[in-house]
C-alpha cells in the first residue's frame, strides 16, 4: 500500500467522484482492488467448468491480478478484455477471491489516442519533477474502470466466436455463419434462427454454413421503416463429450439481415439511398466521467430519436457494448470509430503506432462485427494526413480493416486541405470536418455558403466518392441570447446551422449524404482560454437540456425523414420494458 485508500465505485471515471483536486488531473497508476466470494458450484468441477474475469473496458493501460497471480495486461481504453481464471480460483472453494487491478493513464506517442508526457524544467517556475501530459484533441482524459467488470463461466469446451454476414433479395435472404469452438476438436453444433415471435425460420449444423430465409424481415434503420431494427435471434448449441460427460454450450446472438453498398454518389442501405442526418456523441456526463450510467443512456436514445436523428459517429471510441445494443435495437445507424484521434506528431505514424493501431481495429472489429447498426468501420478523426507518411499508414490500415470485414466501408475523419491529405485515397466514404466562421473568419456567418460549397466541390472533384459533413457547429453558452447573432450566443448557434443546412440541402440531391452535428452535448475538456468547463458546442447542456438549436435541428431533421419516406411521423405510446 503506496498512498491513501479510498472507495471507488465501478463502473466510473476516478477524476471527479471526490474533492480532490489532484485526483482530478492525476496522471499515473492507481489501483483497484475487490473480494468477491464465487459460488462453490463454480469451483467443484474441475475439469467441466470454466471461469471468466471480463472486463468492458478499462482507461488506458491495465493490469490484472487474481489472488496475487498476474491473469492479463491490456493497453487501450474502450475495448473488452478477459482472462480463464479457473486454475487460479477452483483450488480454494469458499475463500475470497481477490481481484486487483493496476491501471495507467498515461499517454505517449504510441498509444491510442497519442498525447506526451512534457517535463517543465524551469526551476524558477515549476516545483522539481513536474510534468504535464499534453494531448491533441479536444476531450477530458476521463480514466478508470469505465465499463462493467463480471465474472461468468463457460464449460471447458465452448463456443469462443461467431461471424454473420447477411445478403438479401426481396424474397430471400442468406445468412452466413461461421463458428469457432475452443478447448476440442470433437464437438457437434446446431443452429436455429429464430424470428420476433420465436418461429424457427431456418437451421443449420456445422462450424461453417448458410441459412436460408423466405421473405425476411430486413433490419431498417430508425424513421426509414415502420418497423426499424428488426433482429432475428440466432441460437447455436455446441454439444461436446469430455472426459465421458456430455458438455453443453448454448450462445443466442442477435441478427439483424441487411447490406451496405457505396456508390459514387450515394450510401444504400439494403439498396435504398439512407442520408445520414445524424450527431456526434461523446460518453461524458457530470460525476460520473465516462463511466456506463444507464439512466444517461437511456436518457440520451430517448433525445435522438425525439430529434429525429437516425445515425451518430462513436467519436473518438468505441462506446460501450450496451449502448451499441440499443443502436441495434432502435434502428440507429452507427459510424463506428476507434480511439484514433489526435494523431497529429511524426512519430505516431511510425511502425510502433501502426502496429498498435492494427491491433485495436482487430479487437474492435472482433466486437461490432455482427451489429446490423455498424454500417462503416472509421480509423481515425482529424489526423495529420497532410503529412508524407500518412499515406503508408493509413493505406495499410484501411487495407488490413477490410481484410478483417470485407463487408463493410472503411473511413476516416478528415480536416485537411483536399489537395494535400495522404490518406484520403484509400477511404470510400469522404467524412470532412469544417468550422467555418467560427475557428475561420470568426464571427463571419456570410463566408459559409461560398467556403461550404467550395470544399464540397473541391473534395468530389478529386475524389468522386460521396461526403459526409461528419462535423460542423459553434459553441454557445445556454441562456446567452444576442439579436443580431454574436458568437457564442445561442442566436449565432442556430445561424450558423442554418447557413449550412442551405447549402447542404443544395448538395444532398448531388453527392453530399449526410450531416453530423458538433455535438449531442456539451461535454468536459481539458481547461483552457477557450473552454469554459468544457466545449459548449452541444445542442443540448451536459445536463441533456435542449439549446434553442435543438429545435431548429428536430424540425430540419423530422422534414428529411418525412421527405424520403413513406411514414407518417406517430407519437407511439410508451410502453415500458425492464
Amino acid at each position: 500500500q503506496t498512498g491513501p485508500v479510498i472507495d471507488m465505485p465501478v463502473p466510473a471515471s476516478f477524476n471527479d467522484i471526490t474533492q480532490d483536486p489532484n485526483l482530478e488531473n492525476y496522471i499515473g497508476w492507481v489501483w483497484y482492488e475487490k473480494k468477491v466470494l464465487l459460488p462453490l458450484r463454480w469451483l467443484q468441477d474441475n475439469f467441466s467448468t470454466r471461469v471468466v474475469l471480463r472486463f468492458g473496458s478499462a482507461h488506458y493501460y491495465s493490469i490484472v491480478w487474481v489472488n496475487g497471480v498476474q491473469v492479463m495486461e491490456h493497453e487501450g481504453g474502450h475495448l473488452p478484455f478477459e482472462a480463464d481464471i479457473s486454475s487460479i480460483v477452483q483450488g480454494s472453494p469458499g475463500v475470497p477471491c481477490r481481484i486487483t487491478v493496476a491501471l495507467n493513464n498515461t499517454l505517449t506517442p504510441h498509444t491510442l489516442p497519442p498525447g506526451s508526457i512534457q517535463y517543465m524544467d524551469d526551476k524558477a517556475r515549476y516545483p522539481k519533477n513536474y510534468f504535464v501530459q499534453n494531448i491533441r484533441f479536444d476531450f477530458f482524459n476521463y480514466a478508470g474502470i469505465h465499463r462493467p467488470v463480471v465474472l461468468y463461466t463457460t464449460p471447458s469446451v465452448y463456443i469462443d466466436d461467431i461471424t454473420v454476414t447477411t445478403a438479401s433479395s426481396e424474397s430471400v435472404a442468406m445468412v452466413q455463419y461461421q463458428v469457432s469452438v475452443v478447448g476440442s476438436t470433437l464437438y457437434s453444433l446446431s443452429l436455429s434462427l429464430r424470428d420476433q415471435e420465436g418461429k424457427v425460420v431456418a437451421t443449420g449444423d456445422g462450424a461453417a454454413g448458410e441459412l436460408k430465409v423466405l421473405n425476411p424481415n430486413l433490419w431498417w434503420p430508425y424513421l426509414m421503416h415502420e418497423n426499424p431494427g428488426y433482429r432475428y435471434s440466432l441460437e447455436v448449441k455446441m454439444e461436446a463429450q469430455v472426459n465421458g460427460a456430455l458438455l453443453e454450450d448454448l450462445y443466442t446472438l442477435p441478427v439483424g439481415i441487411r447490406t451496405v453498398h457505396v456508390t459514387s454518389t450515394q450510401f444504400l442501405i439494403n439498396g435504398r439511398p439512407f442520408y445520414f442526418h445524424g450527431v456526434n456523441k461523446h460518453e461524458d456526463a457530470d460525476i460520473r466521467g465516462k463511466g456506463l450510467d444507464w439512466p444517461l443512456v437511456m436518457k440520451d436514445f430517448n433525445l435522438l430519436r425525439w430529434l429525429g436523428a437516425n445515425s451518430f459517429r462513436t467519436s473518438h471510441y468505441p462506446y460501450a457494448e450496451e449502448i451499441m445494443d440499443l443502436c441495434d435495437a432502435y434502428g440507429i445507424v452507427v459510424i463506428d470509430e476507434c480511439p484514433g484521434v489526435g494523431i497529429k506528431m511524426v512519430e505516431s505514424f511510425g511502425n510502433k503506432s501502426l502496429q498498435h493501431h492494427l491491433d485495436v481495429m482487430e479487437e474492435l472489429i472482433r466486437r461490432d462485427k455482427n451489429r446490423p447498426s455498424v454500417v462503416m468501420w472509421s480509423v481515425a478523426n482529424e489526423p495529420a494526413s497532410e503529412l508524407p507518411p500518412a499515406a503508408h499508414y493509413f493505406k495499410t490500415l484501411i487495407a488490413h480493416t477490410k481484410a478483417l470485414d470485407p463487408s463493410r466501408p472503411v473511413t476516416f475523419v478528415t480536416d485537411a486541405n483536399y489537395a494535400l491529405d495522404h490518406g484520403a485515397p484509400y477511404v470510400d466514404v469522404i467524412c470532412v470536418n469544417s468550422y467555418f466562421s467560427w475557428y475561420h473568419d470568426s464571427g463571419h456567418l456570410e463566408v459559409i455558403p461560398l467556403q461550404l460549397t467550395t470544399q464540397f466541390e473541391s473534395w468530389y472533384k478529386t475524389y468522386q466518392k460521396p461526403i459526409i459533413q461528419s462535423e460542423y457547429g459553434a459553441d454557445s453558452v445556454p441562456g446567452l441570447h444576442s439579436d443580431p447573432p454574436l458568437m457564442f450566443s445561442e442566436e449565432y448557434q442556430k445561424a450558423l446551422l442554418s447557413e449550412y443546412h442551405s447549402v447542404f440541402d443544395k448538395k444532398r440531391k448531388e453527392y453530399v449524404v449526410g450531416e453530423l452535428i458538433w455535438n449531442f452535448a456539451d461535454f468536459m475538456t481539458n481547461q483552457g482560454t477557450t473552454r469554459v468547463l468544457g466545449n459548449k458546442k452541444g445542442i443540448f447542456t451536459r445536463q441533456r437540456q435542449p439549446k434553442s438549436a435543438a429545435f431548429v435541428l428536430r424540425e430540419r431533421y423530422w422534414k428529411i425523414a418525412n421527405e424520403s419516406s413513406c411514414l407518417t411521423p406517430i407519437m407511439k405510446s410508451h410502453n415500458l420494458f425492464l
